[in-house]
């Protein structure tokens, strides 16, 4: 059956370019009140003129989602392809007509239970406010989800649309950020697009925009108006760093010099591997979990020492006085030994300053990161956040390599406080 309308004079440009994809996972990531659900619809309808009489099915979080928005949406669109709707219900299900003629089915489920998500097939899937849900029972629906998927059809790919707010860096943000970012030979079967809700402002009441800036503080902002991803359980420690603006290419090259930072803590040490450019400092390699000081010195030794490398560490300071193995020998001493250029101040900065340094330094982009070699030092960057005490969250595990990566930026790119001078002679 061949499309009989033109969808442009319905869609704004961001939701163009997400229909326009053509992989087969594809995500739209807008702002509230940026048109997901709409331009999902969209795609629904397009699939059951492309390939009648298979079925699809709408995935949302809860079953009241999916009666409350969804049906009132879908039934707004297919107008559009000039589809009627017979709503079931009670089976949750949307049948689909053109002129009496049916068309195919769209099969409504929950992703609450996502273990209930069987005994059917599907041949196109939209899953709705992904986001909402927590990271493992989201991925356990969009397995299950995947599962469904399973029409044997010329032509058809099988393919899931997924449309939400960004809520944090939740399923959305592994699936169709970090997981590429990891292995680019996926790349070409996931696509994203990001969206505002100045996009779809002209379909908004004019009050609805100020209201958002309104109610809500910067960093949700980011997400809830801008369709970003960002740490929305509270503040982002690591602010400025952004995965795709800070991306780095580079690699270690032969005999250079490495620049290690680096966190004492038995069983979870970890490290951070930086080389210079022009353009600044690149991280380039990590080392995580590693068992404690001695296990870290050899790894680092016959990783990279013994192959002609130049190792200045910059490490916790208080590992002067801490004893990791051998209770007559300090972290520091063993650091030394085996050959390593140490540099520490006798004391760690405050830990605001050393944040402070790292962010500044993303500011004026003076450091990178290799995301796809240093898949733990993006992750933790993304994600640490403050706790209720406003310091840095130290349960969620993100601050071992966070802090390692930011030994070597607050020694050598300190924060510089203005000194306040009150009266003749006297400063503070």
């Amino acid at each position: 059956m061949q499309e009989e309308i033109d969808i442009r004079t319905t869609v704004n440009s961001p939701q163009i370019e997400f229909l326009n994809l053509k992989n087969k996972f594809k995500a739209f990531v807008s702002g509230y009140g940026g048109g997901k659900t709409y331009v999902g619809s969209i795609g629904l309808c397009k699939h059951f003129m492309q390939y009648s009489r298979i079925n699809a099915g709408y995935f949302a979080p809860t079953y009241p989602m999916i009666r409350d928005i969804f049906y009132p949406t879908i039934e707004e669109v297919a107008s559009i392809f000039c589809m009627e709707t017979k709503i079931n219900q009670a089976n949750k299900e949307v049948s689909l007509s053109v002129r009496g003629n049916y068309i195919g089915t769209i099969l409504c489920r929950s992703m609450d239970n996502p273990g209930s998500i069987i005994g059917f097939k599907i041949g196109h899937a939209l899953i709705d406010e992904f986001d909402v849900l927590p990271l493992d029972k989201a991925m356990m629906a969009w397995r299950k989800i995947m599962a469904r998927m399973r029409y044997k059809v010329d032509g058809l790919r099988n393919g899931i649309d997924v449309t939400t707010t960004p809520e944090g860096f939740m399923a959305t943000h592994k699936i169709f950020v970090e997981d590429i970012q990891n292995k680019p030979e996926l790349e070409k079967n996931y696509g994203i697009v990001q969206a505002s809700t100045y996009d779809n402002e002209m379909n908004l009441p004019d009050d609805y925009i100020p209201s958002l800036l309104e109610a809500y503080p910067e960093e949700l902002i980011s997400a809830y108006l801008h369709g970003q991803f960002v740490n929305l359980k509270s503040g982002t420690v690591y602010r400025s760093y952004n995965r795709t603006a800070h991306n780095s290419t580079e690699t270690i090259r032969d005999k250079e010099t490495l620049r290690i930072g680096m966190d004492f803590n038995v069983q979870h040490m970890a490290a951070s591997v930086f080389v210079e450019r022009k353009n600044g400092w690149h991280a380039v390699a990590e080392l995580k979990d590693v068992f404690d000081t001695p296990d870290m010195a050899r790894i680092i030794k016959e990783r990279w020492k013994d192959k002609g490398h130049r190792i200045i560490v910059y490490p916790d300071a208080s590992g002067g006085s801490r004893k990791s193995a051998d209770a007559s020998i300090s972290d520091l001493s063993i650091l030394r030994q085996a050959g390593f250029e140490i540099r520490a101040n006798k004391s760690n900065p405050a830990v605001k300053d050393r944040i402070n340094s790292v962010n500044k330094q993303f500011q004026l982009n003076k450091i990178w990161v290799n995301a796809k070699e240093c898949k733990t030092i993006a992750s933790c960057l993304e994600k640490q956040a403050y706790d209720s005490n406003g310091e840095p969250d130290k349960k969620s595990g993100f601050d071992h390599q966070c802090d390692s990566f930011s030994y070597p930026i607050a020694y050598e790119f300190p924060i510089n406080k203005p000194v306040l001078v009150t009266g003749i002679g006297s400063a503070r």
